[in-house]
This record gives structure tokens, C-alpha cells and sequence, in this order.
């Protein structure tokens, strides 16, 4: 049996070679994920580990930023004197650094990476450990002097000498660049500014005796660990944060590992739609393969295997697929790997391929995923093999499932159809997000699950509709077409599958992004009131200087700031939220409309008052005059009184959880340094809008990092933030399709051989080439386009849903993009067609008298 099954896999390794391609794609997606993310990870933490002082002390903050205020925490930098002091201190010296500046060179064009990375300024206080060195010029010395590093120089074309303008917190100022600093280790990507230590303390941090961190060196003989311990001692444990360069490191690459997760987690999502689509093509294309090898089968039966032996060699056959393709798959996976990290470099890192990481688990990874999923997909066909009798070597026969009912599977697909219906039903009732979101996953699992397994009921009476014109536009080719597509639903309702998956998902995110688009749309006209935002195109924070240039500028009537901070509420329910919290100048009713419950602009924005969501506040027993205890950064606390409740169809920016809000003057009290997040700008009583925003862009050219917005661009503004999410399911759109095409090409393949001798009979009674061709891709195309047409129904539903789940947070529109849903169905029948072109040349170069003579 395993000479038997080993030459079986040999002789059909052709028509293997397509599904062997979409555990390829899976496994490369699987292990390139894990090469990448791991050489990262381990590159940083050299990077972290290395660099990191024995001891960093830092302000403590309690509060995680959601949403940048622009404060930066500071210490006295006078510390590192009484720190150097402590028994074991071999040294200490204070840093002063700012992440949040803007610098642009003599054009007013900004020096900073365009992958988002921050422009770092600090202070120039090279050791041992720096991660940079000194390569060309000399170090600063004064006011109007800078190092940059080596990348953003070559990438912005700055040499010696250039000049540059630092727009700080403080204010804006111009250096001259006299040396260049080339890092050691890896660039994480960011734009680098040194200055010298007490330019940097005035210009970045405001004050000539601040400091970001002290930097401890332990003396000789004393342990980290040691050193942590008795620096805190000396200083106290309230008010700063201890860590060693342990920690540090630690700290730094958990800052880090977000961004490193989004990559990997993207990467791995299509690893998962590629074993999911995968699975189908595998699936059909054995059970294509037994069905043509039925009086093979049964002959080893007639010879004496058992219905063991026989199920075991078919399954023999998918394990040495699985081996075979995700050997192949982790060689690409590390090809990949390799692009990557190529691409990363591109975009300013320096990482090296030398250094790249493939740990034990990616192999084993790579190895369960290709074999497993292979293993798992062809053993429903393997079992069907093991059930041949060997009467089947007497007579022409086939277990494809023509003509067998279906019944079961009415059953079973009904069954867990109406389960996620129910699922479904019970998330659009739901009223809590948590509660309807996890009803909505299991609902969309049980659908998907639902059509696939009674896809094969739904192929008769849809592809009869779908292919119903056929006859009367091509004649007797296309009515065969149609009865082709029709002749085995198992097998036309598996290929549909793998189509229909993509667009089922394409589907529903593009009716949410729709819908989400549409919500914001409404949301921006019911509540924006003034002519124009002043705002970074990141929404990070920009410096007091550009509130100052924007009231400055000619026809600019009135200007209302916001400013948004971490702070953490006590509830009468006796729970601590941590959220965000927004400031407003008191003109906010003039430059925005707001919907109140309770109260008013007035009362909500008064000292010592805050506004809250009335949805928030109902559930945690707030009401009206409520005492509501607020800790902001850096441990100060205070009790502010609720003076008014908003009844908004979300937080519509005024906060985050809870849509808690309040005066200027109460957030510059208790969370004072921040910066502005964005300004509201009416034009001056005879100004009109066109004449303002010419002069506003005027102003704010030497501010590349804030753009001016009108309502317009303010909705583009949100359509571009929710484009990259859907972007993303394009992406996995475009996977899935690659491996839908490649499944209807295996399948229409194969059925070219299974129907050898019938095409043989047509050429033989008069069926041209041309016409052969054509009634090849009239069957792909009514496939195509019915895993499409199913795969969009069920999208629709999902989106339909999900915008329910939306709603819950205050999307209430709803948009189906009718126009996007079209496109897709075209697309599918290009597909079809682009699909079918391999097998339809293939049939129609077939010797007539050898087909009729095929068995």
C-alpha cells in the first residue's frame, strides 16, 4: 500500500501543485509573521538593553495617555546632584528630551520620518552606552547649534551647516547643524535633534532646571538591583518611578510592542484567510481526484485493502502534500521575512537581515499549520475513498456525489443556519456593545458555517437564475454551461466557497465602513458649527505659538481651543474608570452644537464643574450636582461638580469613555503644560470663509505638522482614518481571490480530465474549438459569480448587523455601498473568466480520437 500510494501521489503531483499553492501561501504568511516580528523584537531589546543606564529615574505617572496631551512630565534636574550623592552612585546626570516637536529645514518642509515615527529632540550627553556616535562635525555648544542623525540627513538631503527651525512646546527657535551622529545599534525610525544640555532644558522642556529622567551609573561592585534600592530610599517612593535597565528595556520594547503586534497580527490574519479558503480548495480537490480514480480505489479493494488501509493511503497522499508545501511555504516565509525587514529599512530602520530570527517555533509553526490543515481538509474525502467498493473496478463509476441527496445536509446546514440567525437576531436586540458584539461573531462563525455546508442546496435554483440567459445568448454552448455548472452541486458549491469567504468579508466591512462614514458625516453636520479646524492631520497636540499665529492672522474672528488629558473619575457606584477628559473655551456653543439632556454649555464649563454622556452616567448613578472626585496626572486631585449631562449620538470628540468634558481654565489648573489638540476658527463680521483660509494657510506655512479644515475636509479627514481599516480588507479581498482563482482553475482542470471522453464525443459531432473554449468559461463564470452572489447576501447581513453593534455607540446610519457590492460581482465574472483560460485552452488542444478513447 505505500509503493501503491507513493506512486499515486507521483503520478497526480500536477494536479496537486495548485492546492499545494494555497498551503503555501498560508504557511509563508504563518512563519514570515514570526521571522519578522521576532528578529524585530530581539533587535530592540539589543537596541533597549544596551543603551538603558543602570538605573533610570522618572516622574511617576499613574495615568496611560490615550489621546497626546502634549504634556511632558518633568523633575527637577538639580536631582542628579543629590542622586549622585547615594552610596553605590558611580554617576548621574540628568535628561532633558521632548517626542513631540516639529522640524522643518530653510523650505519649511519637515525632517521627520513620514512612517509616523516621532522627531525626537535631547539634550547631547554622549557615554558608553549611547546608541549614537559622533561620525562628522563637532558637538553643539550654545543655543543655535544641533547634531541630527545620520538617516534623516540622508533622507532629507542636510548637510553641515544647513539651518533648522525646532518647533518646541516653549516656542519655536533656529539652530545650525554642525555634526552629524551615526547610531551604532538600530534606528527605530525616529528623527533625531541634539542639543546641548541647557539649550535643550529652555528650549524643549521650558524651564533652565528641568529635567525628563536622571541617569544612574552603579559603581563598581553594586547590583542594579542594589542601586534601585537605595536611590529610592534616598528619594522616596511617592513621587518617582524606578527602573534598571531590566526594566527599562522591558518598558521600552512594551512601548514598542504594540506597533510590533499590529504588524504581526495583520500578517497572521492573512495567514488565516489563506488556510481558511484553503481549506476548500483542498477539500474539492481530492475529492475531485477519488472521484477519478473510483475503479483504482476499488480495484486495491477487489486486490485486498481494507477500508482502512485505503482511507490511510489518501491520507498519506495530503500529509506528504502538507510536507512538500510547507517546506516550500517556510522558505517564501522567510523570503518574506527578508522583504519586510528590507521595506522597514526603506522606511529609515536599521535593521539586518544578518541578525534575522528563526526560532523553534516557527518551523513547528510552519509544519502544523501546512501539514495540519492539509491532514484535516482531506479526510472527509479520504473517508469517502475508504467507502469504494470493489465492485467499483468492474464498472464505470464515480463517488463525486452526483445524484447522491442531500438531505443531511439540508439538515445540519438549517440547524446551525437558524442557530446563527438566532445569534444574529439577538445581537441587533442587544442593548450592552459587549453583549451584542460577541452574539454578532458567533452569528457571523455560524453562518459561514451554515452556507458552506448547504452551499450545494442552494446551486440548483440560483445558478439556474444566475445562468438562465445563457441559452438564448449562446445557443446549445451555453444551455451546456449551465447543465455543467449544475451536474455536481457538491463540487460547484465547494469552489463557490472559497470565493464566497472574501467577499463575504469584504462585504460586511464595507457596508460598516459605510455606514460608520455616513454616521460621522451626520455627526460632523449636526455638531461642527465653525468654518474652519485648525488641526495636526494625526491628531497629535501642537504648541501655544500656533494658537498665537492663528488669532494673529487677518479675518480671524473667534478662536475656541481644545485640549484633551488622561484623568481617572471615582463613580458613586463606587467604580474607577480612567478615560480621557477634553478642555473648551467657554465660546464652545458658538463654534459647536451640543445636544444636553440636562444643563447647559454654561453650567458644564463653569470652574469647578464637568459635563458627562447621559448614557455614562446613568449606568454609574450619576445625576445633575452629583460630586464627582477627579485624579489627573501627576497625582493631583480635586472634586468637580456635574453640571450638565449630553444627550449626543456619541462623544462626537467631546472626551472618550463617558464623554466627560469642561473649562479651559479647570484642565490649565490641574493638568497644567498641555498643548492645543485642535482650534475652532469662525471668520471676523465681514470676512468671508474663502478669504480666511487663504490667509490662515499663509500663517501656517512654517507650521507643516496643523493644516486648516473646512467641513469638508474635516469628513475626508474621517474617511481616510476608517479607508485604512478597509484597506486592509481589500488586502485579504485580493488573498482570498488569488486562491478562489486558483481553486476554480484546479477544479475546472481536473473536471477537463474527468470529462476527457465527452469532449472528445463534442469536438466528434461538430463542437469547435472556439465554442469548447467558450462553454469552459461560461461554467467558471456562473461559478464565480454565484460564490460572489452568496458571499455578498451573507456580507450584507453581517454589515447590516454590525452597523446595529454601531449604533450602540451612537453610528446610527446606515449606507450599503451599493455601487462597491456591483463592482464586485463584475469583478467575479472577470475572474471567472481569467480563471477558466488555462483549462479552456487545454480542452480545446485535446486529440479528438485520443479523448474518446480516454478511460
Amino acid at each position: 500500500m505505500l509503493k501503491a500510494t507513493l506512486r499515486s501521489f507521483l503520478a497526480h503531483k500536477g494536479r496537486l501543485v495548485l492546492s499545494a499553492l494555497a498551503v503555501v501561501l498560508s504557511v509563508a504568511f504563518v512563519s514570515g509573521s514570526l521571522i519578522f516580528s521576532d528578529t524585530l523584537s530581539r533587535t530592540f531589546d539589543r537596541l533597549f538593553a544596551s543603551s538603558a543606564p543602570d538605573l533610570t529615574v522618572s516622574p511617576k505617572e499613574d495615568l496611560k495617555e490615550a489621546v497626546p496631551s502634549g504634556t511632558t512630565a518633568t523633575l527637577p534636574a538639580a536631582l542628579a546632584d543629590r542622586v549622585a550623592r547615594v552610596d553605590g552612585v558611580g554617576a548621574a546626570r540628568f535628561d532633558a528630551e521632548a517626542d513631540g516637536i516639529t522640524v522643518v529645514d530653510s523650505r519649511n518642509k519637515s525632517v521627520g520620518s513620514t512612517t509616523g515615527a516621532p522627531t525626537i529632540g535631547t539634550d547631547w550627553n554622549p557615554t558608553s552606552r549611547s546608541p549614537v556616535k559622533l561620525t562628522s562635525g563637532h558637538a553643539p555648544h550654545g543655543a543655535d547649534e544641533a547634531l541630527v542623525d545620520s538617516e534623516t540627513a540622508d533622507r532629507k538631503n542636510l548637510r553641515i551647516g544647513d539651518s533648522l527651525t525646532v518647533i518646541a512646546a516653549p516656542g519655536s527657535f533656529t539652530v545650525r547643524i554642525v555634526g552629524i551622529v551615526t547610531f551604532t545599534t538600530t534606528n527605530p525610525g525616529a528623527s533625531l535633534v541634539y542639543l546641548d544640555p541647557p539649550t535643550a532644558q529652555t528650549k524643549l522642556l521650558g524651564s533652565a532646571s528641568a529635567a525628563t529622567s536622571i541617569s544612574v551609573d552603579a559603581a563598581d561592585g553594586v547590583s542594579n538591583d542594589q542601586l534601585k534600592q537605595r536611590v529610592a530610599a534616598a528619594l522616596g517612593t511617592g513621587t518617582y518611578e524606578y527602573r534598571t535597565a531590566a526594566e527599562q528595556a522591558k518598558s521600552d520594547i512594551d512601548q514598542l510592542g504594540g506597533f510590533l503586534d499590529v504588524i504581526k497580527y495583520v500578517m497572521l490574519g492573512f495567514a488565516g484567510i489563506a488556510v481558511l479558503v484553503g481549506v476548500f480548495l483542498i477539500v474539492n480537490t481530492f475529492s475531485m481526484l477519488i472521484a477519478q480514480r473510483t475503479r483504482e480505489l476499488g480495484l486495491l479493494r477487489a486486490l485486498g485493502a481494507d477500508r482502512r488501509q485505503v482511507r490511510r493511503s489518501v491520507l498519506t497522499e495530503a500529509t506528504l502534500l502538507g510536507l512538500v508545501a510547507s517546506t516550500v511555504g517556510l522558505g517564501a516565509g522567510i523570503g518574506l521575512a527578508v522583504g519586510l525587514i528590507a521595506l522597514m529599512n526603506a522606511f529609515g530602520m536599521n535593521i539586518d537581515t544578518g541578525e534575522m530570527v528563526v526560532g523553534w517555533g516557527t518551523p513547528v509553526a510552519a509544519y502544523v499549520v501546512g501539514v495540519g490543515v492539509t491532514f484535516v481538509a482531506a479526510y472527509l474525502p479520504a473517508r469517502r475513498a475508504a467507502g469504494v467498493s470493489p465492485m467499483a473496478a468492474l464498472a464505470d463509476a464515480e463517488i463525486a456525489g452526483i445524484g447522491r441527496p442531500l438531505k443531511v445536509r439540508g439538515i445540519v446546514g438549517g440547524l446551525v443556519g437558524a442557530a446563527g440567525a438566532a445569534a444574529l437576531v439577538g445581537c441587533v436586540l442587544a442593548s450592552r456593545t459587549a453583549t451584542a458584539a460577541s452574539l454578532l461573531g458567533l452569528g457571523v462563525v455560524l453562518t459561514l458555517l451554515a452556507t458552506v455546508i448547504a452551499g450545494p442546496l442552494l446551486v440548483r435554483p440560483v445558478i439556474r437564475v444566475l445562468g438562465g440567459a445563457f441559452p438564448a445568448l449562446f445557443g446549445p454552448v451555453g444551455r451546456m454551461s449551465q447543465r455543467n455548472a449544475l451536474r455536481n452541486p457538491r463540487r460547484t458549491g465547494a469552489t463557490a466557497a472559497a470565493l464566497m469567504v472574501g467577499l463575504a468579508l469584504v462585504g460586511g466591512m464595507s457596508v460598516a465602513s459605510a455606514s460608520m462614514s455616513k454616521s460621522f458625516d451626520d455627526q460632523i453636520d449636526k455638531t461642527l458649527g465653525a468654518d474652519f479646524v485648525v488641526q495636526n492631520g494625526n491628531f497629535l497636540p501642537f504648541p501655544q505659538e500656533v494658537t498665537d499665529a492663528v488669532r494673529r492672522t487677518e479675518g480671524a474672528g473667534l478662536v475656541v481651543r481644545s485640549r484633551f488629558a488622561p484623568v481617572a473619575v471615582t463613580l458613586p457606584d463606587g467604580k474607577r474608570v480612567e478615560t480621557t477628559a477634553a478642555g473648551y473655551d467657554p465660546q464652545l456653543d458658538e463654534v459647536a452644537h451640543i445636544t444636553y439632556a440636562r444643563g447647559d454649555t454654561a453650567a458644564a464649563l463653569a470652574p469647578g464643574h464637568l459635563a458627562m454622556d447621559l448614557d455614562f452616567a446613568r449606568d454609574h448613578d450619576v445625576k445633575v450636582g452629583s460630586g464627582i472626585p477627579v485624579e489627573f496626572q501627576g497625582g493631583r486631585r480635586t472634586e468637580l461638580t456635574v453640571g450638565a449631562l449630553t444627550d449626543q449620538d456619541s462623544a462626537d470628540g467631546f472626551g472618550t469613555q463617558g464623554g466627560i468634558y469642561f473649562g479651559l481654565g479647570t484642565l490649565e489648573r490641574f493638568a497644567p503644560g498641555g498643548q492645543e489638540s485642535a482650534l475652532y476658527v469662525n471668520a471676523a463680521s465681514g470676512t468671508s470663509a474663502d478669504r480666511l483660509r487663504t490667509a490662515l494657510e499663509r500663517t501656517l506655512d512654517r507650521y507643516p505638522q496643523v493644516q486648516v479644515r473646512d467641513l469638508a475636509d474635516y469628513k475626508d479627514l474621517v474617511h481616510d482614518q476608517i479607508a485604512v481599516l478597509l484597506y486592509l480588507v481589500y488586502a485579504l479581498l485580493g488573498l482570498a481571490i488569488v486562491i478562489a482563482v486558483l481553486g476554480v482553475v484546479n477544479t475546472l482542470a481536473l473536471s477537463v480530465v474527468e470529462r476527457t471522453r465527452e469532449i472528445g464525443l463534442l469536438r466528434a459531432i461538430g463542437l469547435a474549438r472556439r465554442q469548447l473554449r467558450r462553454m469552459i468559461r461560461l461554467e467558471s463564470v456562473v461559478i464565480a459569480v454565484f460564490g460572489a452572489v452568496l458571499g455578498l447576501a451573507l456580507g450584507l447581513v453581517w454589515g447590516v448587523c454590525t452597523q446595529q453593534v454601531l449604533a450602540l455607540q451612537g453610528m446610527n446610519a446606515l449606507a450599503i455601498p451599493w455601487g462597491t457590492l456591483v463592482a464586485v460581482v463584475v469583478g467575479s465574472a472577470v475572474v471567472g473568466v481569467v480563471a477558466a483560460l488555462l483549462p479552456a485552452l487545454r480542452a480545446s488542444r485535446m486529440n479528438v480520437l485520443a479523448a474518446i478513447a480516454h478511460e
